[in-house]
């Protein structure tokens, strides 16, 4: 999915050669760690050298320095990326943008065999709508091209060297607080309307949200080493209070969040899915429903897009199609809401889920490691999952926030076919700090706890993945919230096997992207097996799984958790891949619907992390007509279990719950 792109056209009118304008004294100078002084010619060289060139740039254009440093804090985190796209063709510390590089080639919920709605009560979904061609893409994709002519540096140029794509984002904080009459002044305080500018946003509340982000980076600081190794630091400023009245000079169009159900710190718009009846009775794109009075909810499951932003909006907009509640954007972390919470979406390809849960679909694509996500986005999105667990009781844990790759098949016959996004490149340690919800070490004793948190260094934990472009070819090495489990304490050894999603071969996993039948993710947790040295093994779909734990450099923390084992007696209890009621729980007029184990067991002397006690329940929603709609509630109890790579669940009265 990667892309090329030739250089664009830059003008070599001397006009728009380097500005040269009055130097001043930068009062913001002053605010950074001490980091700008001569560096020894040693190692030390490098690690000031991003950080110069913030300097260097800031003098050159007049911009303040440490609002520079929070523009491209908020941008890319101040990495680099090796000069790859992000994945709405960013590049860069300050993102500057070339989305030519970006563009998409396959709708992500017609990939494969999954059926997004994922209820056996219907014939499967498997809907073939096409990623439309971008007649023009929006100036906020194509600021490296400006950057280009307010530089004269070369676009390729821009792409890869960090302290030419640091000096192109400065000249457009400049450009843009010279088009709003404002003084290019030492005092970030007095640039609000830039940067609201400068986040490509053309309505008020985007622009707004962005420039709160960027003046919050600026209030709390900032310190971290770069993924080139790179020590960069920001100062905090407690009492910086920006002109926001300059908002209303920028020109953009009012924004809207009417009819949204959004927290009133991230921006957000209503592009409504559509409820249509069509063909012989069938319709789309979601159900209506009754949430929360009706049945609670209980997940948000986090997707990616597998394509760029307009081409999404077009086809969530089809009846036809499949729908998810919320779709955010890269460039920005701006929101559009497409399904009520009231209502359920078809999104994660199990109908249990979907009845329970919300879908999130993040601008990305899984199988590019280099097509990196912004700090913007991340944030939104973490405040988004914040306001909504509020609202909704959700815990938030990894067993409530869903991957899509953590959402089970329901019934065996679908498990090889359920999707696999966001990938083991979506950063889940550092969404879940933006959450409030850091994986903390809750054992104290590492060899005596029962449980482990799976929690690898995200930017050194390197597995070789293969497949991103070319099936069994190696993917580009980049950090992963992924861990793989080998059957023996060796790097030798075969992977652990998956049954469910190899059931024609062995069951052997491959170390493909897309396979996860031998990976763990950050966040998740399981029950130990064993330790020997540096390893440490869990159980895993029914067996011993071992991975790769040394102590300098731990890959998961010791834990405290409820699990969950077979009751005395019970060699093995069954798996399933939905809570549904019993028969008998179902009126009159609602199909019983089966309940129907997955391929895997649950044996006798295992133990598997369990999350909350629920009932068994089931949302009857195949008319158009909601007057048929039922919530069908049963007395069998489910433990939803940390299974494997996703989650599953496990009858309550087939196994006894102790703390570990």
């Amino acid at each position: 999915m990667r892309g090329h792109a030739t250089d664009p056209a830059r003008s070599t009118d001397p006009g728009h050669r380097r500005l040269r304008r009055a130097a001043g004294a930068l009062a913001s100078a002053a605010l950074l760690l001490p980091l700008l002084g001569a560096a020894p010619a040693d190692s030390g060289a490098s690690a000031t050298r991003l950080q110069r060139a913030f300097a260097t740039a800031a003098s050159e254009y007049h911009v303040p320095q440490s609002l520079l440093l929070a523009v491209s804090y908020l941008q890319s985190r101040w990495d680099t990326h090796a000069g790859a796209p992000s994945v709405t063709g960013g590049y860069g510390p300050m993102h500057l943008t070339d989305a030519r590089t970006a563009l998409a080639n396959a709708p992500h919920h017609s990939e494969g065999t999954e059926d997004a709605r994922g209820d056996s009560s219907r014939p499967a979904l498997h809907p073939t709508a096409e990623v439309p061609t971008q007649a023009e893409l929006p100036p906020r994709l194509r600021t490296l091209t400006k950057a280009a002519e307010l530089t004269g540096l070369p676009a390729q140029q821009l792409r890869t060297d960090p302290a030419a794509n640091v000096a192109g984002g400065a000249a457009l904080l400049a450009a843009a607080q010279r088009d709003l009459a404002e003084p290019l002044s030492a005092d970030p305080a007095d640039w609000y309307g830039a940067v609201a500018r400068f986040s490509g946003a053309d309505d008020t509340v985007t622009a707004a949200a962005y420039a709160a982000d960027v003046y919050d980076v600026l209030r709390t600081g900032e310190e971290r080493t770069t993924d080139e190794g790179q020590l960069v630091a920001l100062a905090a400023r407690p009492e910086l209070a920006p002109e926001t009245a300059q908002l209303k000079r920028t020109g953009l169009r009012k924004g809207s969040a009417a009819g949204t159900e959004c927290p009133a710190t991230v921006s957000c718009e209503w592009i409504p899915a559509p409820y249509e009846e069509f063909g012989e009775g069938d319709y789309g794109n979601h159900d209506l429903g009754n949430r929360p009075a009706g049945q609670s909810i209980r997940y948000i499951v986090v997707h990616d897009t597998e394509g760029a932003w307009e081409g999404v909006l077009n086809m969530v907009q089809d009846p036809t199609y499949v729908s998810w509640n919320y779709t955010l954007r890269s460039t920005d972390g701006h929101i559009a809401q497409h399904v009520k919470a009231k209502d359920v979406a078809w999104h994660a390809g199990n109908w249990y889920v979907n009845a329970k849960s919300i879908g999130l679909e993040h601008e990305g694509f899984l199988a590019n490691p280099d097509a990196w996500y912004t700090e913007a986005m991340y944030r939104t999105s973490a405040r988004l999952v914040k306001y909504l667990a509020a609202k909704y009781g959700i815990p938030l844990d990894r067993q409530h926030i869903l991957g899509h790759d953590n959402v089970p098949g329901p019934t065996t016959s679908t498990v090889s076919g359920m999707h696999t996004d966001p990938g083991p490149y979506w950063d889940w340690r550092h969404y879940f700090t933006l959450l409030g919800r850091p994986f903390e070490r809750t054992a104290h004793v590492r060899g005596d706890s029962g449980v482990v948190t799976i929690r690898p260094d995200y930017s050194s934990n390197r597995p070789t993945y293969t497949g991103c472009v070319t099936s069994g070819q190696a993917c580009a090495t980049h950090g992963s919230s992924e861990v793989r489990l080998y059957s023996q304490p060796d790097t030798a050894s075969a992977l652990v096997k998956d049954i469910g999603t190899h059931p024609s071969g062995d069951g052997t996993s491959s170390i493909g992207v897309n396979d996860i039948g031998s990976r763990v993710s950050t966040g998740q947790q399981y029950a130990v097996a064993e330790r020997r040295g540096d390893w440490t093994a869990i159980w895993y779909l029914g067996q011993k799984a071992w991975f790769q734990n040394p102590a300098k450099n731990p890959t998961a923390v010791s834990a405290v958790g409820a699990v969950v084992t077979p009751k005395d007696g019970l060699t093995e209890v069954p798996v399933y891949g939905r809570a549904y009621p019993e028969a008998s729980a179902y009126p009159a007029d609602v199909p019983a619907q089966a309940v129907s184990p997955l391929p895997y067991k649950l044996p006798a002397g295992q133990k598997y992390v369990a999350g909350e006690k629920v009932p068994g329940e089931y949302y009857y929603a195949v008319k158009f007509d909601t007057a048929s709609h039922r919530v069908v509630v049963g007395k069998d109890q489910y433990y939803e279990i940390q299974f494997g790579h996703r989650v599953a669940f496990v009858r309550a009265a087939d196994v006894r719950l102790t703390l570990s």
